[in-house]
């Protein structure tokens, strides 16, 4: 039963962090459509590449004792795909000095995520020691991921408006980091759970704070391609008065050029 109830939990995790990974994609699908990054940072992606690859790694069966994490390396192995697409759309798209700055961090991330791999499989030779290793990492980066968004929730403090806060990131984040705390408390593995005892009231606390500001949301200011269609509608209505008007100047000059007419003969 308890086993059972393990592996439903985790693929509700599974499902949760899915959907977490996938928000980005409406902001990237913009990117793409604009040309253009819109100076957003793409730090927390890097982040969370290098936390999807460490516990990636972690469920593994050369660092986990067989498949028991099977549910962990499934869903971070999409999560590395998913981050890895996102970086490389920003890098086509951002700024030169943007793009050196990613490409930096990119790298750095890759180096130690292969470093962290080949150290644990040849200079550790036994379970035990190879997850202490390569979970501790995984800590350290999934703490940082999750306490990425604090910038963000300062700024809704501040300004008392949720407009740079968007409401399925906070949800999602809040399920998955749940529902992954208490898969790693029914796993006894508290390299999974520790982490996410940080992420899901950080989750809570972007929930509460939507709730509390979201009347204060200020709508966007109109897109040039409104401006234009209200130009063009008022440019309309501009000539078709201006041509009702000369209908009506051409109407009352009728009946003068008749009587002058007539006068004349």
């Amino acid at each position: 039963m308890g086993d059972r109830l393990r592996v439903a939990v985790g693929i509700m995790g599974n499902g949760a962090a899915l959907l977490l990974y996938a928000v980005p994609i409406i902001t990237f699908t913009r990117v793409l459509r604009k040309k253009n990054t819109e100076d957003f940072s793409c730090v927390p992606y890097i982040v969370a590449l290098l936390n999807c690859f460490l516990y990636a790694w972690y469920g593994l069966p050369i660092v986990s004792c067989g498949w028991e994490n099977f549910t962990i390396v499934s869903i971070n192995a999409i999560g590395v795909l998913l981050e890895l697409s996102f970086i490389s759309i920003y890098l086509r798209f951002a700024p030169v000095n943007a793009k050196k700055k990613v490409g930096i961090l990119t790298a750095l991330v890759i180096l130690i995520c292969c470093a962290t791999a080949i150290s644990s499989a040849l200079a550790i030779h036994d379970h035990p020691h190879r997850k202490i290793f390569v979970g501790s990492m995984g800590v350290i980066a999934s703490v940082a991921m999750y306490t990425s968004p604090l910038v963000v929730v300062k700024q809704v403090i501040q300004t008392k408006s949720v407009k740079f806060m968007p409401f399925y990131l906070s949800l999602f984040t809040f399920l998955s980091s749940t529902l992954w705390m208490t898969y790693g408390f029914l796993s006894h593995d508290y390299f999974i759970g520790s982490p996410n005892m940080i992420g899901s009231p950080i989750g809570l606390l972007q929930l509460l704070l939507y709730c509390k500001y979201r009347k204060h949301f200020t709508m966007d200011v109109p897109s040039s391609l409104d401006v234009e269609k209200n130009g063009e509608k008022i440019n309309q209505e501009v000539l078709s008065h201006a041509e009702d008007n000369h209908d009506n100047a051409k109407e009352q000059l009728q009946p003068v050029l008749s009587e002058d007419t007539k006068g004349k003969m």
